[in-house]
């Protein structure tokens, strides 16, 4: 598709006077171009497309010409084989217009940071002889915008001997540093054609589940970087109730638009910058194009600037939202290739994961479904496979998200990173890759499958004293918490807790508590500030079908109601599940926890031997249960 201006903004007069010299005719600028020479294409949207089709049916002349550019949405005609002998394209990323060409071995693939392109420009290790763009007419100063475009273009317009531009009233006039003066450009041509659109795609139910979850990272007054496609426009669709969000991207698109029309995005708490849309290139849709032009909310700078990882650390909450084609079980993310073939490029990922990583609060999070080819295929991945290239190494790998939750990889070791990608692996895959990961004695010999449980609902409740705590059913990934949890409790806690005396809480005996079939086991976790405080259980007697009830809370954070809210969210679904009741031992002296199951709504019935309490109370059949957090639902 293509963008054209209801309203068409009316060239000056003036400007095709005043420049009469250098206004030639498509055909008539090429042959300006020598041969043997490397020639860079404007990107994206801006790609000059009547100079490139001149090119190559009237450049007959040229010979040996290097194209090069950054991914170009219009057609990619000097990638033929009939012109071999003339063109020859080096890809910096990957477009679908060149892919076939690369593969073929007909184009070439230059891996590179985009951050560092322009340098490499303006330094003339890559040199450009000409620089072919599109731009918007010429101010009464004379100065043309580079408009949806400024990226790597702007070091070639910059640094080429010859620069040839197509003026083009439909190219949106943008601020930043998005201006040159005709004088800058050799030869000019008039054109009146629309840009070409990136169609926008409905995201799906696990574009949409990933979308929440990448949501649930992201704090009020973050600073965003994010693309373009089904998976970004998920992610910034899940973001309609945050607040003060900024942006920090390489490329804009119509989900930010329309995040900042509706006051999401404003800017104000951005630490660089301030109420500036700081990006590169733009990419969308014709409204897209309509609503940057003369907007100056919009600040256009170039790669150099926009994709430094120490500009992009100068946003605090920088967060970094980044797709990849895999993930393996240590982290490695593959985002350039696909089957053992180049697919795109390195782009801007590691550029943001690096700034992002080193931003106060900042979050680097690489988001991908968890299968392909219709689910036949697992992206998570116990080994990348053999030609696939390593984008973000697992020193950079922060946050994992697929449509199956969030993996925390920060401060993991190997075998806790395995553990928490196969966790939002799909269900599907997690045995195979429990197994490999096994084989590589990246995990427990003994380690259990983390299971897809029916019910994932998770809920905050307030704490007496003020302040609040998460409760989730509990995860395989919590055992190093767990183990944390239980080796922090008091002598007297584990006494009470375990009625004996503890001295090791092995891994056999932590993976018990963190396994649960849902049939006949439930266990919830409570978190607070940023630690797991709490666990409760139950397990089910098939044979009374009463289910044995039992929980534990951190020292310093028991009396504030985590007990009593666990209790009542394991009967809520005890009860959404068929269970007939509950019952539990306690020692005497233990008033805490008998003062939790008499708060806990149920009616026990109480008998004492040598000390020990045991409560049992049967649920009445037919009735509701009334707490503050909810009606379970059995899913």
């Amino acid at each position: 598709m293509v963008f054209m201006r209801n309203d068409p903004m009316p060239a000056s007069p003036a400007w095709t006077e005043v420049h009469a010299a250098k206004l030639v005719s498509a055909e008539q600028a090429i042959r300006c171009i020598p041969r043997g020479r490397r020639i860079l294409i404007g990107s994206g949207a801006a790609e000059p497309s009547g100079l490139v089709e001149a090119m190559c049916s009237h450049g007959h002349h040229l010979a040996d010409n290097e194209i090069v550019h950054l991914m170009t949405l219009g057609p990619a005609p000097y990638v033929a084989p009939e012109l071999a002998g003339r063109f020859r394209h080096t890809a910096f990323f990957i477009g679908a217009n060149v892919r076939d060409a690369v593969l073929d071995g007909r184009a070439d693939f230059m891996p590179v940071f985009l951050s560092e392109l322009p340098e490499l420009i303006r330094s003339r290790r890559i040199r450009i002889d000409v620089a072919l763009v599109q731009v918007s007419p010429p101010d009464r100063h004379g100065y043309v915008s580079l408009g949806v475009s400024v990226d790597v273009v702007r070091a070639a317009v910059d640094s080429a001997a010859l620069v040839l531009a197509e003026v083009n009233p439909h190219m949106p006039r943008t601020h930043g540093d998005s201006f040159v003066h005709v004088d800058r450009i050799d030869r000019l041509v008039a054109v009146d054609v629309p840009l070409y659109e990136h169609a926008r795609e409905a995201p799906g139910e696990v574009e949409l589940a990933i979308g929440g979850h990448v949501a649930s990272l992201i704090p009020d007054g973050a600073t965003l970087q994010t693309g373009i496609g089904k998976l970004p426009d998920a992610v910034l669709g899940a973001l309609t109730c945050h607040h003060d969000l900024g942006i920090h991207t390489e490329m804009l698109s119509d989900g930010v638009m329309e995040l900042a029309r509706a006051g999401v995005i404003t800017g104000r708490r951005k630490t660089l910058l301030p109420a500036k849309m700081v990006t590169s290139f733009v990419m969308g849709t014709r409204a897209l194009y309509e609503w940057v032009d003369e907007n100056p909310a919009i600040e256009m700078r170039p790669s150099e600037f926009v994709n430094d990882p120490m500009v992009i650390a100068r946003n605090q909450a920088m967060i970094a939202i980044n797709s990849c084609l895999a993930v393996d079980l240590t982290g490695q993310v593959a985002a350039d290739t696909l089957l053992g073939k180049f697919f795109s490029g390195i782009g801007g990922q590691v550029d943001f994961v690096r700034g992002a990583a080193r931003s106060v609060g900042g979050k680097a999070i690489i988001a991908l479904p968890s299968t392909a080819k219709s689910g036949q295929v697992s992206r998570i991945q116990p080994a990348l496979e053999q030609g696939a290239g390593v984008v973000t190494s697992r020193g950079d790998v922060r946050y994992v998200v697929t449509e199956h939750g969030v993996a925390d990889l920060w401060d993991k070791n190997i075998r806790e990173r395995a553990m928490a990608l196969i966790a939002i692996a799909h269900p599907d895959h997690r045995a195979e890759l429990l197994a490999a990961a096994k084989q590589r004695r990246y995990v427990f010999a003994d380690q259990v499958i983390p299971r897809a449980h029916p019910w994932v609902e998770e809920q905050t409740i307030p704490l007496r004293h003020g302040g609040t705590a998460l409760l989730r059913p509990v995860r395989v990934t919590d055992e190093p918490a767990l183990h944390d949890l239980f080796y922090r409790l008091s002598e007297d806690s584990i006494y009470k807790r375990f009625l004996q005396v503890k001295q090791r809480h092995p891994h056999e005996e932590l993976q018990r508590y963190v396994d649960v079939d849902d049939a006949h086991s439930m266990a919830i976790v409570a978190l607070a500030g940023g630690e797991l405080v709490a666990l409760a259980r139950y397990d089910l007697d098939p044979a009374t079908r009463l289910a044995d009830c039992a929980f534990v809370v951190c020292d310093g954070w028991q009396g504030r109601g985590i007990g009593t809210a666990l209790l009542r969210r394991l009967h809520e679904i005890a009860e959404a599940r068929g269970l007939d009741g509950f019952q539990a031992d306690a020692l005497a002296t233990n008033r805490a926890m008998l003062d939790v199951f008499h708060e806990s709504g149920l009616r026990f019935q109480t008998s004492t031997d040598s000390g020990v309490v045991h409560l049992e109370a049967r649920f009445a059949a037919g009735t509701k249960v009334v707490s503050n957090l909810g009606d379970v639902e059995a899913r």
